[in-house]
């Protein structure tokens, strides 16, 4: 199986193609957020290096969020329009999860933070099975710090953070104590290497035109018409605009 696998959700740019566990080709920046200008042709030339044409592909495997609104939603269009034109198979994979891919440390509970601003965070809550794959203990979700520090007071396990920890790592140290791990930075970057490869044995969507990013909070505008319209879902926002 010839897959492509992209992740634009943060600051990181990571687009690999693989044939079926086998990496073809790869490249990872991280200098800048101009995504809009450097993925179409990183994954052109991926393709190329990797002796193939775009007709070759047989899946795209993305990480459909949460993240940068902007970064999710530029990954999930191409990966959307890749897969729709060339009639292939799409797979969506939690950006949080893909960090946890760079983990192979058992007996720890992995935590993957995206800074949501404002003491807010993109979080969840993952462990190892017995495979090497993260399976969910905490659903992804979009919290603050204070309840997020609560639900991990639950457990007993060490918890190993990673990702954009630096603004929320006092106050976890505080709480966490000798049970807070902070991962090392390479940890922090994804691996559309090992997303590509987790993303394989997935199934894919049953329908590419439904797939959305998974934001798990309203974009601004969407809050604002919420403000506005309160008992009104914001589909009909969609509508109306």
């Amino acid at each position: 199986m010839k897959i492509l696998a992209i992740d634009t959700s943060n600051r990181p740019l990571s687009v690999a193609v693989m044939d079926d566990d086998n990496l073809l080709a790869e490249t990872t920046l991280t200098t800048h957020r101009k995504h809009a200008e450097f993925l179409m042709p990183v994954i052109e030339d991926l393709v190329k290096k990797a002796d193939l044409v775009p007709t070759d592909l047989d899946r795209v495997v993305v990480a459909a969020g949460p993240g940068s609104y902007t970064g999710i939603r530029m990954a999930v269009t191409a990966a959307k329009t890749i897969a729709a034109t060339l009639h292939i198979e799409l797979t969506m994979v939690s950006s949080l999860l893909t960090l946890c891919l760079n983990v192979s440390r058992p007996n720890v509970f992995l935590n993957p933070i995206f800074d949501g601003r404002n003491q807010n965070m993109f979080t969840g809550l993952y462990k190892l099975d017995d495979t090497g794959r993260p399976v969910t203990v905490i659903e992804d979700q979009h919290t603050n710090l204070t309840d997020w520090v609560k639900l991990l007071n639950h457990y007993d396990e060490k918890i190993m953070i990673m990702g954009d920890t630096a603004a929320f790592e006092s106050q976890l140290r505080e709480s966490l104590a000798d049970r807070l791990i902070i991962a090392d930075k390479l940890t922090d970057i994804p691996n559309a290497a090992r997303l590509g490869n987790y993303g394989r044995s997935l199934a894919p969507v049953s329908n590419i035109d439904a797939v959305v990013p998974r934001y798990l909070r309203l974009t601004k505008a969407e809050a604002d018409w919420q403000k506005v319209h309160p008992n009104e879902d914001t589909h009909h926002y969609v509508e109306k605009i």
